[in-house]
């Protein structure tokens, strides 16, 4: 097999060789001891520390940190491409070995740093707008370096053989056409990249915001670097380009702030008191001060009809999820207390009757 890719060992050769392979396979072996150890220990003092950063630095970085030590082993033990040709074609695969344990490493560190903002900036909490604006940020940037390590170490692998040294230069004699052609394909990949480095910069959007996009009311579940997530009320999850965000209008409701306004509209009789109904209203709203924020509240007539009156119940709370059951929660109290104190205040429908006595004549009366 070696004869047949040109290289012709002797015996003394093949004595070097195996020292040299013995040597690298030694030094691997000596680095994957030290992490190891090394580990262990890292382990021991994350256990006794409170937090998950540094637990969550060992998890990841383990395994990339123990090909890079091995890798790094073998390679400083190394012989240089002179000694003999196929350990010069070992020590190559060593470098890209090499190359891909560092990538793999600082992709990990990208990871422990998103963990450590999660740690330090909760967006579980009630005011998390500060966090989800952090959390957002990180997010989008962390994918956007993984793709760079990705694309940065592919190239850099690449550049390690001298064809592909030629065929780069060949490339750049001829970048306007090849220019043309690789910035075309890549529009839509790059369309949506920067769509999400601008959503992060400019903050439009952020982790756990309540939107409605495409008539769905949903949160923000994720956002990856060319589609965002948007779970739905109902837990159906809608998958949206996130140049969508840029390009087309949507409600935020948690833009700056997670308060809303809500209303509740009750259709009723003339006669029925709106003064009594207003202090109902208060009453309903002290008793639910866990929904209720108490910032704003009212009820005015806002219609009227030849039948009928609107009236309108406004309240506040501290979030679209409040809102709603809050404005639940009024709706079916306002109905429960016109049903037991003023039931004829219930929307009703009149009519006039008409009586013609025998002397021809014609007497009105009124039939609710």
């Amino acid at each position: 097999m070696l004869d047949a890719l040109g290289l012709s060992i002797t015996t003394e050769e093949w004595t070097t060789l195996g020292l040299w392979v013995g040597g690298m396979a030694v030094a691997a072996l000596v680095g994957a001891v030290v992490h190891v150890i090394l580990f262990a220990i890292l382990r021991r003092v994350t256990h006794r520390t409170e937090g998950a950063a540094d637990t969550s630095a060992v998890n990841h970085c383990s395994a990339p940190a123990w090909m890079l030590l091995s890798v790094a082993g073998s390679l400083m033990v190394a012989p240089p491409q002179e000694a003999l040709p196929i350990l010069g074609m070992a020590r190559h695969a060593l470098i890209i070995a090499l190359i891909i344990a560092v990538a793999w490493t600082l992709i990990a560190l990208t990871y422990v740093v998103d963990d450590l903002v999660r740690e330090h900036w909760d967006i579980h909490r009630a005011d998390n707008l500060e966090a989800r604006k952090i959390q957002t940020k990180v997010r989008v940037f962390r994918k956007v370096a993984v793709t760079l390590v990705i694309i940065l170490s592919a190239a850099a692998a690449l550049m390690t053989f001298p064809a592909a040294r030629q065929l780069g230069a060949s490339i750049l004699a001829s970048a306007g056409i090849a220019g043309l052609v690789v910035g075309f394909a890549a529009r839509p990949i790059l369309t949506n990249l920067l769509a999400g480095i601008q959503i992060a910069l400019t903050e439009t959007l952020n982790l756990d915001d309540v939107v409605i996009v495409k008539g769905e009311w949903g949160r923000i579940e994720e956002i990856a670097s060319t589609y965002v997530v948007v779970r739905i009320w109902d837990l159906r999850r809608l998958v949206v380009p996130i140049n969508y965000f840029v390009e087309q209008p949507f409600e935020n409701w948690t833009r700056t702030t997670a308060d809303l306004l809500g209303t509740v509209s009750i259709r009723c009789d003339y006669t029925a008191p709106v003064e009594d109904v207003r202090r109902e209203l208060k009453r309903i709203l002290d008793d639910a001060d866990d929904l209720w924020d108490g910032k704003a509240w009212g009820l005015v007539v806002t219609d009227t009809t030849e039948r009928a009156m609107t009236l309108r119940a406004l309240m506040s709370a501290s979030d679209s999820s409040k809102t709603w059951d809050l404005r639940c929660l009024v709706r079916e109290k306002l109905i429960d207390y016109f049903q037991r104190e003023h039931p004829d205040a219930l929307p009703r429908l009149r009519a006039e009757t008409h009586a013609v006595s025998g002397d021809g004549r014609a007497s009105t009366g009124a039939v609710d």
